[in-house]
């Protein structure tokens, strides 16, 4: 077969890891004005999202437990436009995996689709607020800031988007993206976040940041006023923690898993350098000309957004799709790139053949391979040895042991897969 030898390697990123994420959540809110400004026995619903943010139990828990202290009454809503099939119960099921439920907060757990319409935009955007949202005497979110798959701003993924998109619900996530095609997402999350804003309703949020390893770093409760700006500073100091693939270019990326925990986009596009702009949009990024992915993680029930960004799939990523999840998710977002199916074979012998083959290399083994679990886990990767001459002088990466061949048993399956970490 000729394939390329692969070494396993260590990025070394700095830990900024939180030593106690409960306090340190508790203290961001006992410390916040606009929570001591709550009056006791007032109910706040407190919104959760859908991704796979480290600690989101344990920071849930300290955000409910911060309001029972000062004698108010919470409850979390699912926060999340179309994710979970677009359904209440498939949106309280996604929480359930991450740990959220009734038993574990001892909260209400209270999921619907009900909107009410709030306002309109300038531009004409008819905004709406998740209707137990509205019901509540106020409304706060638990949400991480990080740049978004699939634009380029001062305010991306964050407090803010998941308070424009996600408390919209499905019928709002919807509007917005339609809107956002012509716009622009980050205006249509500006635009629609000021309405929300001018609610009165809105009291803010606990803004998670987190570093390289995806670990808990820091936690701060931004208040209604100058949301945008304060986030806006956090995104740019997340950013400059950002992790990404250390070689400038590989002709193959093999991702062993993808789904909606790991990124709206089921890979980060701003590791894997695609997405519905195209391939190698981000000048500053590797460069990587192909993407074959091997699993789905089961966290988001089948939804599969992100297929269309790899060039070959297994039939085993094939065959856990629920394709009327995904395509519900990807129509809402306005986009079918994502959906779109590639090829699929039923064995990694198979698929890892066929993809080289395409990549122009008078030889399979000359091709350029990198070797990763997920887009989120980028400490541990593996690359093949025609890649190790341009690592040699990063003093952020080490070696970990000899050259091995990539090993399959006798019906062509990886032997061993990324066995490195745990799973996202």
């Amino acid at each position: 077969m000729g394939l390329p030898r692969l070494v396993e390697i260590r990025q070394k990123f700095p830990d900024r890891a939180l030593s106690n994420v409960y306090s340190s959540v508790r203290g961001a809110m006992e410390g916040a004005d606009w929570v001591a400004a709550v009056p006791p026995g007032s109910r706040i619903a407190v919104g959760v999202g859908s991704r796979g943010i480290d600690n989101i139990d344990t920071i849930a828990r300290g955000v409910v437990d911060a309001w029972a202290a000062r004698g108010v009454k919470p409850f979390i809503i699912p926060v999340m436009g179309s994710h979970g099939g677009g359904t209440a119960e498939g949106q309280r099921e996604v929480l359930a995996h991450y740990g959220i439920t009734e038993q574990s907060m001892g909260v209400p757990v209270v999921s619907a689709l009900d909107v009410i319409p709030i306002g309109e935009t300038p531009q004409g955007i008819a905004v709406s607020m998740d209707k137990a949202a509205w019901d509540a005497d106020g409304v706060m979110l638990c949400s991480r800031v990080k740049w978004h798959t699939g634009f380029d701003g001062r305010l991306e993924s964050g407090v803010h988007k998941m308070m424009a998109i996600g408390l919209g619900k499905w019928e709002g996530a919807k509007r917005y993206h339609r809107w956002a095609v012509r716009l622009g997402l980050e205006e249509v999350i500006r635009a629609v976040g000021r309405v929300m804003l001018d609610t009165g309703k809105m009291l803010g949020g606990v803004a998670i940041l987190e570093d390289a390893n995806h670990r808990t770093a820091e936690l701060h409760a931004l208040g209604a006023t100058d949301m945008a700006e304060h986030e806006e500073t956090l995104l740019e100091r997340v950013k400059s923690w950002k992790a990404n693939i250390p070689v400038p270019a590989c002709d193959l990326l093999i991702v062993d898993e993808i789904g909606k925990n790991i990124s709206g986009s089921g890979m980060d596009t701003k590791v894997i350098n695609r997405s519905w702009m195209g391939r190698n949009c981000w000048p500053d990024l590797p460069r990587i000309e192909r993407v074959y992915a091997r699993s789905l993680t089961p966290h988001g029930g089948g939804n599969a957004v992100g297929i269309g960004l790899c060039d070959i799939i297994h039939d085993r990523l094939f065959d856990a799709v629920d394709f009327s999840k995904t395509w519900i998710n990807s129509f809402t977002a306005s986009s079918t790139i994502g959906c779109m199916c590639p090829p699929h074979f039923p064995t990694d012998l198979e698929c890892i053949e066929k993809i080289l083959a395409t990549c122009g290399r008078a030889e399979l083994g000359d091709c350029s391979v990198v070797w990763i679990r997920n887009t989120m886990e980028l400490g541990r990767m593996r690359v093949s040895e025609n890649l190790l001459g341009q690592l040699q002088e990063d003093p952020c990466v080490e070696t970990c042991g000899p050259s091995r061949p990539i090993e399959f048993d006798s019906q062509g399956q990886v032997v061993e897969s990324l066995a490195i970490g745990s799973a996202a």
